[in-house]
């Protein structure tokens, strides 16, 4: 089955596919009109519609599970695609405006946490992040077992409850505490480019 093949055989697929392509659309598009083309209140509307991708992907796996569809690989993949578009969402805004503003308008440079205690509480930021992600994903699933009229529905949601929160275990362990313990002596683990340490130089 090719990629396309796929995609027709499973609409939610699509609509991943879709909302991921309209995140980085319509974030280009608002930095671009925000900085380059200073029409900064135009592109905060562009930037504002942002969430509203996840509202499609939301409606769209209700209608088909309310059309008899049974839970599959894509429903699944659809929670944890909107736990952490929900969770990660703003902060990717914020790491790709902070650098559009450094590039385009003058702004002080994006710095990343400096020193053990910084990183770290950078480290558990994100986690957190990741355990919001995961209570979305969870709540999403439970949602959808009520409206989905598949018999083994809620078997293979649970299932994807229970990833996400090993998901959430793994992050902690190669995260936080592999930062606080794990790693060098002198430097934490950096955290990822979103766990929101200082925006800028502080020059």
């Amino acid at each position: 089955m090719t990629p396309v093949q796929f995609l027709h055989a499973h609409p939610i697929a699509a609509v991943i596919v879709l909302c991921e392509i309209g995140l980085w659309v319509l974030l280009g598009a608002g930095l671009l009109l925000r900085y380059p083309a200073r029409r900064k209140r135009l592109g905060g509307f562009v930037l504002v519609l942002i969430p509203l991708l996840d509202v499609v992907l939301v409606v769209a796996t209700a209608i088909d599970l309310l059309n008899g569809s049974p839970v599959d690989l894509t429903h699944g993949l659809a929670g944890i695609y909107l736990g952490f578009s929900v969770a990660f969402g703003p902060a990717i805004v914020r790491w790709a405006d902070a650098r559009f503003a450094h590039r385009f308008a003058g702004a002080p440079a994006p710095i990343k946490p400096a020193g053990r205690a910084a990183k770290q509480a950078a480290l558990w930021k994100e986690w957190y992040r990741v355990v919001t992600a995961a209570v979305i994903a969870s709540g999403a699933y439970l949602l959808l077992m009520v409206m989905a009229k598949d018999a083994g529905a809620a078997e293979t949601l649970w299932w994807w409850i229970g990833r996400a929160w090993v998901v959430v275990g793994l992050w902690l362990l190669f995260g936080p505490v592999w930062g606080a313990g794990g790693g060098s002596k002198e430097e934490a683990k950096a955290p990822g480019p979103f766990a929101d340490g200082p925006a800028t130089d502080a020059r």
